[in-house]
């Protein structure tokens, strides 16, 4: 059987089976049960959902590849992350329960006004659609190189079929049926990665014992970086990078938290964050894991690692000395973080699109709001297609580095608002608000670039803080003279 053949199997065995999760939970569902789930997820169903939720596509290929350059130098901003989660959990949650919100974003409006509310919906959607759809173009161009090209098929219609299967099991479950997709996707994810580094080390002859020794001494496998701080590695930039990560790709994101804030009650919902935040820690350490075993693998064989890292774990995965089914697992593991992933993104989209920025929610008509609702699914499902096939044409980027390069810009508005809204009472000039907004990544790309020029410092994800931190003082700015309310 062709390798082609295989992948669409494997495709359409794992579609079906969120065909069939969609239609069981979709069942009876509302716009309720769409933007919130009907607040009756369980806890630890939605903490397990959450790390599959939190590992995209990108993460499966990007992340076992990072060993090469970087080591486990990713887990201290993990570490980092597991802090960010205990803030959200403590902070976040309850704030956001208290006020019963369906966007996360509604909470701008109540504490700055419209023009705030606005900006900060406007740069979510920026920041969920670039994110989302970079992730989903590192999958489509696997897709394309291992099963669409030997066909002769070109890319758009790969992204136009995949796009379309995204939208049909999340177009009437919404939330509810991601939170079940998500702990489907968790489990693929896992035993994907257990398997292959199972088979890794056999192709290798390792026992447990030697599999652990060996990735223990070999060079990639270092995890602390405490040595240079100018280096974009070292431990307290990616610790307290990852804390402030974790707050604004989490936290301030409504793909994220429509999940957290499907539990019955913001207790449950802690207890998912913290869950789900430290078992993330593992799975990802099972990635570097399998990492460093690939990139000893290329080493015995005598095979380069190539020029982009990304493509290791295809390459070490469909490798003619390696058993059928560790190309299986690569697929499936691929296929179940982009699908989840995307379908996600799609719905948060929705929802966002939906409740802040055209306020059907407002509409007492429960069919008027149901038919916004589904055609801005569609909407946001054509807009996410087309900026995949862009990125195909124009990217050139290492994935991962380009999601959170990202985030670092579009996030740090949002995290600002947040941060400054919590800790300052003072009002501002709402109507200027979005101006703000605007500069602040402006004069963050000038800073990094000022920082490197002069000093030769090389700026990593604390970008975000700088982003953030401008946001900040731009609103201090803006609250000069401005009476507070009785």
């Amino acid at each position: 059987m062709s390798q082609p053949v295989i992948i669409i199997l494997t495709i359409a065995g794992y579609f079906l089976l969120l065909l069939a999760i969609s239609y069981f939970t979709g069942r009876g569902s509302d716009n309720s049960t769409f933007f919130t789930g009907n607040r009756r997820a369980p806890w630890p169903v939605v903490a397990f959902a959450m790390v599959g939720a939190a590992i995209s596509g990108v993460t499966f290929i990007s992340v076992p590849g990072m060993v090469v350059n970087k080591g486990f130098a990713y887990l201290q901003m993990v570490l980092g992350f597991i802090v960010g989660y205990m803030l959200i959990a403590f902070v976040l949650v309850p704030l956001f329960y208290k006020r019963n919100l369906i966007s996360i974003y509604g909470y701008l409006d109540e504490r700055f006004g419209q023009s705030t509310y606005k900006a900060g919906a406007w740069f979510f959607f920026l920041s969920k659609m670039l994110g989302a759809a970079v992730r989903f173009f590192v999958v489509c161009a696997v897709l394309q190189l291992l099963v669409f090209g030997p066909l002769h098929i070109p890319f758009e219609f790969n992204v136009i079929v995949t796009i379309a299967l995204i939208w049909l099991y999340t177009v009437q479950g919404g939330v509810k049926t991601l939170i079940w997709t998500d702990t489907l996707k968790s489990f693929c994810l896992i035993m994907s990665v257990v398997l292959c580094i199972y088979f890794v080390a056999t192709n290798l002859g390792f026992s447990f014992g030697e599999m652990c020794s060996a990735i223990s001494d070999h060079p990639s496998s270092r995890m602390f970086f405490f040595d240079n701080p100018k280096e974009g590695t070292y431990f307290w930039k990616q610790f307290l990078a990852g804390v402030f990560m974790a707050i604004a790709t989490t936290g301030l994101d409504q793909d994220m938290m429509q999940r957290n804030l499907a539990c019955k009650d913001s207790k449950q919902s802690q207890k998912n964050m913290i869950v789900s935040g430290i078992t993330q820690f593992f799975v990802i350490a099972l990635f570097l894991l399998l990492g460093t075993l690939m990139v000893i693998f290329l080493d015995r064989n005598g095979i380069a690692v190539p020029g982009k890292t990304d493509d290791i774990f295809g390459m070490v995965a469909t490798h003619e000395s390696m058993p059928v089914i560790v190309g299986v697992l690569f697929i499936l593991g691929l296929v179940a973080a982009a699908y989840s992933a995307a379908g996600s993104a799609l719905t948060s989209l929705t929802t966002s699109f939906t409740v802040d920025i055209l306020k059907a929610h407002k509409n007492k008509d429960e069919h008027k709001v149901t038919r916004t609702r589904k055609a801005v699914h569609v909407i946001m499902s054509l807009i996410m297609g087309l900026v995949i096939v862009a990125f195909y044409y124009l990217s050139d980027q290492d994935a991962i580095s380009a999601v959170y390069t990202l985030a670092s810009y579009t996030y740090g508005p949002i995290l600002g608002l947040f941060v400054y809204g919590m800790f300052w009472r003072k009002p501002v000039r709402d109507r200027l608000v979005p101006f703000v907004c605007i500069l602040a990544p402006c004069l963050s790309w000038v800073g990094q670039w000022a920082l490197r020029q002069a000093f030769g410092y090389e700026t990593s994800f604390e970008l975000l803080i700088m982003n953030a931190l401008i946001t900040v003082i731009g609103l201090r700015l803006l609250s000069v003279g401005v009476a507070k309310k009785a």
